[in-house]
């Protein structure tokens, strides 16, 4: 058995960091009305409203919450349309910045990594070369390709039946590099032995684990700008930065996404414009005949999904399927027919913001699902 890590290196300039004085609203739409008046105001491209459930204000209907976020300078604007307009919403966050500053947990900063805090790049960076040197027998190294900004990707080689499991698809959601991480010395190094469903697992099958996918937003979010989703690509022509690298694989592309490079949800130029998810997805089609369960981690609303996302049709083997997005529907198209998306803690009240105090919360129950989801993959592998 071998545990297959993906990663990326290098480090970016600082600058200036963004401050969020803003607030996040739940609006409850009951009327076709108020879901043209949500629509109105995402196209508004003054307002830079920053959609955090759903994701699209092309996702918006009738009786679903949708969680905006709304820059300080245009909040009386707001409040004064959603009262004209008599839709129902409160406040989830009052002060995002405050949400910011009080995801630590306020115990004693280590110096160096830890499973129960979030973990800038470069820790990260030397977690994965401590956890490859000191556990040889399990653990070894291959690049694949780069990002934009030149940090490797790099993972583990693997023969036997795998499970590919993916975190940090987008840069703000800390919760999901932490599971990763979590998941590789926490549940699978460190139970190994001891936990026999685990060591079942690592005995007969192999896991490619990539603990951030979008290294350059991820090290975007620690330096610049918390709320950063995308990745850094830079295209000639345009001032716009970056594409939702979970839009921008070959799947249903760029449906119930956006053809505007400004927005979040931008599903680039081509399918795999991105050469993070071109990395990714060279190798999965690769390693295709060997890889039989793909599991891609996110943040937030605390649901599993599966394809398809991108149509309203079933797929073929949905009655196998416990509980829909780009990747996921991607690799399923390909063949792996175990393909999931993980949406992790929590439900709004903290979104993205969730305090490092619920990373272990989070993981342990995050973990039953995953074990779950392999035990049943190894006994229908043939």
């Amino acid at each position: 058995m071998k545990l297959l890590l993906l990663f990326g290196l290098v480090a970016v300039a600082l600058a200036d960091v963004t401050r969020f004085e803003d607030k996040v609203f739940r609006l409850k739409p009951s009327l076709d009305a108020h879901v043209t008046l949500i629509k109105d105001l995402a196209q508004n491209i003054e307002l830079q409203l920053d959609f955090w459930s759903p994701d699209s204000d092309a996702l918006v209907t009738i009786d679903i919450d949708v969680d905006i976020h709304v820059p300080a300078r245009y909040l009386d604007m707001v409040y004064t349309t959603l009262a004209q307009s008599g839709m129902e919403y409160r406040i989830l966050i009052q002060d995002v910045q405050s949400a910011v500053d009080g995801q630590a947990d306020g115990g004693p900063s280590p110096r160096a990594h830890s499973y129960t805090k979030y973990n800038t790049w470069s820790e990260i960076e030397a977690w994965i070369n401590s956890i490859a040197s000191s556990n040889p027998s399990l653990v070894s190294k291959q690049v694949i390709g780069n990002t934009y900004e030149g940090r490797s990707m790099t993972l583990l080689k693997s023969t036997k039946p795998a499970i590919f499991m993916d975190c940090g698809i987008h840069a703000r959601e800390w919760i999901s590099p932490a599971f990763c991480q979590w998941f590789v010395k926490e549940q699978a190094l460190a139970t190994y032995g001891s936990d026999s469903e685990m060591t079942n697992l690592l005995n007969n099958m192999d896991v490619y684990v990539l603990p951030v996918f979008n290294v350059d937003g991820y090290v975007f979010t620690h330096t610049n700008n918390r709320m950063w989703r995308k990745t850094r690509s830079k295209k000639s022509g345009s001032s716009c930065i970056g594409a939702d690298p979970n839009r921008n694989f070959d799947a249903g592309w760029c449906i119930g996404a956006s053809s505007n490079p400004c927005s979040d949800t931008f599903c680039g130029h081509t399918p795999e414009s991105e050469i993070e998810a071109k990395n990714v997805a060279d190798f999965i089609r690769k390693n295709k005949s060997a890889i039989k369960s793909y599991i891609t981690v996110h943040s937030y609303s605390q649901l599993l999904l599966f394809p398809y996302s991108y149509s309203y049709n079933l797929a073929a083997d949905h009655s196998e399927l416990p509980a829909a997005g780009g990747s996921d529907d991607w690799a399923y198209d390909l063949g792996i027919k175990y393909s999931y998306t993980f949406e992790l803690r929590d439900t709004g009240y903290y979104g993205f913001l969730l305090p490092e105090s619920q990373i272990k919360p989070t993981c342990e129950e995050t973990m039953l699902a995953v074990k779950y989801i392999a035990a049943y993959v190894q006994k229908n592998l043939y």
